[in-house]
């Protein structure tokens, strides 16, 4: 008998190909062929994911895919994207405009530009494709965001998952990006190929490989061009140092604030809070060192933030309680060259920016996000860097477990990464 575990990932065969039928002619000339290749297979695809590393052309394909997929399209990004999106379209002789509203759609303009907070004032009905950059918000967001993404395209036809994370890296994003494009839901992806355990959910031993060749039909993860079939050439990173800081936290014992327990909320923000001062010392010591280096400053806490900004003259310091359309002014004025040292949190700056001027960095404390990390770190270092990056992680020596889980989770990611890679080259060769 048919096990209902079988019977499901048998529905997910390879998905079917629904798009427009076009060929690497119809994409525009300045992209590489390897970008034009994938830009036809998403077209053709119709409901596709591309988990493309930083600096290898996403936003130009998505908009080529924008172009070509539909007759009105919609970009939804993260505001601080926004605005380098339709910088990026008009370099493709693309006409995008960012709209902050729907009476501000062109009604001559095929392809809109708009962020996720101002999404649900759009009727999507008016468009036949949408792309939606950063996809990695259907994992970061809460239930509520997750699901009104989710129900707001449930039926435009032709949609694109952009993400610059390598890959998704646990079956929450997986799960999410499968069913915002219409091919599994989360209840049915977790039953056919998942299971759940006392350390949450994992994928069934025998069904990996099922579960990538599915994903490969819709999907694509590339770390360089060669995964592609192209040309490494001019896509080789100059190098990459993260230079540990420790400082010493004399944390009292209050039952058991060390390694197992320093996970807990009250025990971190006790860390944080007594080393804030050195913290933010021994990052001050840094840029002043180098009086002619951008530096990019990612916090964590308010805190953190405001005395940075107080340490560090002439240093800008984008926060939450800023109106959105000034912090995109802020981030766009740091990229070119407005003042030398940005200070963020990584949820405000780590997506989707381009920082290749900078090769300076300082994480003032670190989270458990791996994704975060790995972004925040890819605004400079990313294909189009000339410099070496140096990227100083400033922590106290009882948060050192923090790093070591981040690690953990990055090897995570290159499982799933290396799979999906392997799965292309199979079904190119």
């Amino acid at each position: 008998m048919t096990s209902y575990t079988e019977f499901l990932a048998r529905k997910a065969a390879a998905a079917p190909i629904e798009g427009r039928r076009i060929t690497t002619a119809d994409v525009h000339p300045s992209l590489h062929p390897w970008q034009a290749e994938l830009v036809r297979w998403a077209v053709e695809t119709s409901r596709a994911a591309i988990w493309a590393d930083t600096g290898l052309g996403k936003t130009r394909m998505q908009l080529e895919w924008a172009r070509l997929s539909g007759d009105r399209a919609l970009v939804v990004a993260p505001l601080a994207v926004c605005q380098q999106t339709v910088r990026e379209a008009a370099t493709l002789g693309i006409s995008a405009r960012y709209v902050k509203h729907p009476d501000e759609i062109d009604p001559f303009g095929r392809i809109s530009v708009t962020n996720y907070e101002r999404l649900q004032a759009f009727n999507p009905g008016w468009f036949d494709a949408v792309v939606l950059d950063e996809s990695s918000i259907l994992k970061q967001s809460d239930g509520a965001t997750r699901t009104m993404l989710i129900d707001w395209a449930r039926d435009i036809p032709h949609r694109l998952a952009c993400s610059a994370t390598p890959a998704p890296n646990d079956p929450e994003e997986l799960t999410n990006q499968a069913e915002w494009l219409g091919h599994m839901s989360r209840t049915h992806m977790l039953a056919a190929y998942f299971v759940h355990d006392s350390d949450g959910w994992r994928i069934k031993g025998h069904a990996g490989g099922p579960m990538v060749d599915w994903m490969a039909s819709w999907a694509v993860a590339l770390r360089r061009p060669s995964d592609m079939g192209g040309s490494d050439e001019g896509y080789v990173l100059p190098g990459l140092e993260i230079v540990p800081h420790l400082v010493s936290a004399q944390v009292e014992e209050e039952g058991a604030l060390f390694a197992v327990e320093l996970g807990g909320v009250q025990g971190r923000a006790a860390v944080r809070k007594q080393t804030l001062d050195d913290r933010v010392a021994v990052t001050a010591d840094l840029v002043a060192a180098e009086p002619d280096e951008p530096w990019l400053l990612w916090c964590g806490l308010n805190s953190e933030a405001e005395a940075l900004a107080d340490a560090i003259p002439g240093s800008v310091n984008v926060h939450g309680a800023m109106h959105p359309d000034q912090k995109a002014d802020a981030l766009m004025d740091f990229a070119d060259g407005g003042f030398r040292v940005l200070i963020t949190k990584p949820q405000i700056a780590s997506q989707g920016l381009n920082y290749q001027h900078c090769a300076r960095m300082a994480f003032v404390g670190l989270g458990d996000s791996y994704e975060q990390y790995y972004q925040a770190i890819r605004r400079c270092y990313r294909y189009g860097q000339t410099r070496v990056v140096q990227a100083h992680v400033i922590l106290s020596d009882l948060e050192s477990q923090i790093a070591t889980n981040v690690a953990r989770k990055e090897q995570q990611a290159n499982v799933i990464t290396d799979a999906l890679i392997a799965a292309r080259a199979r079904s190119i060769a």
